[in-house]
């Protein structure tokens, strides 16, 4: 295991260099996760860290020093505090972090179950709170439009709390093109819509489609939907944060599907 103290080591700058850039995490291919939580999720998912990295004050834990040397890694760096927290404050407070790499591109599945399609998201916290409920709600796919946030964004993944290790995430993907390979549903909220969420039957695959949270979805985008639902809201909002849109219209489908099962299971 290496110990760096100087800030004017190259690793150094090129781990400020990718924490503090979204360019530079998609020219390297790179990111960074911030916290044992994190670390060990990707762990658990089979992943190899290019690097792990900790503070000399929390290397000299026990538990954190057990983690830190079990966690696959191809390197280990041990930083002076300062130096830790010239890389990240949330670093610095978490203790470890490490640089994986990000998944390549995939090309489009055969298969598209149950599923996300997501336009120009670009709330880092947003997303990652959407991927978190997908896991939460059985969804493996996730697809999200040219212009959205980078998925791998240490933002993104903080808020994911672990849920990229679980999901099939496609960046940069032409939302028309998933359409039209999806055989079911393709359902987009929209306040004016005059069907109720609650009124559609959702047993069945369903694409859900959701648009930028200040913009919603393009004109094109909505005509790709074969529904246009609203979620009632009684109070005097306006409109619903896109992230607990998600998250109630995924718990419908669970309420609904798990209604149908349990009807399939007692006949």
């Amino acid at each position: 295991m290496k110990s760096i103290r100087s800030r004017d080591n190259p690793q150094i700058k090129a781990l400020i260099k990718l924490a503090g850039s979204s360019r530079e995490r998609r020219r390297t291919g790179t990111t960074i996760l911030e916290g044992e939580h994190l670390v060990r999720a990707y762990q658990e998912s089979g992943g190899t860290a290019e690097l792990i990295f900790t503070s000399e004050t929390a290397l000299a834990r026990p538990e954190i020093r057990k983690f830190f040397e079990n966690v696959p890694a191809r390197s280990r760096l041990s930083l002076s505090d300062a130096l830790l927290a010239r890389v990240s404050q949330l670093v610095s407070s978490a203790g470890v972090a490490a640089v994986i790499r990000t998944p390549l591109p995939s090309p489009t599945p055969r298969s598209i179950s149950s599923c996300l399609l997501l336009e120009n998201i670009q709330d880092p916290g947003n997303l990652g709170s959407i991927l978190r409920t997908a896991v939460a709600a059985g969804v493996s796919q996730v697809f999200l439009s040219k212009s959205s946030v980078f998925a791998w964004s240490p933002k993104v993944i903080r808020a994911g709390m672990g849920a990229h290790f679980s999901l099939a995430i496609f960046e940069d993907v032409d939302l028309g093109e998933i359409a039209r390979a999806f055989s079911g549903r393709i359902v987009a909220t929209d306040p004016k819509a005059g069907s109720s969420l609650y009124e559609l039957d959702l047993k069945g695959p369903i694409a859900w489609l959701f648009g930028n949270e200040g913009s919603g979805l393009s004109p094109q985008s909505r005509g790709l939907a074969t529904d246009h639902v609203h979620i009632p809201m009684p109070g005097p909002a306006e409109s619903l944060n896109v992230a607990a849109a998600a998250a109630i219209c995924l718990f419908e489908q669970i309420r609904q599907q798990g209604r149908a099962q349990g009807a399939s299971n007692s006949a």
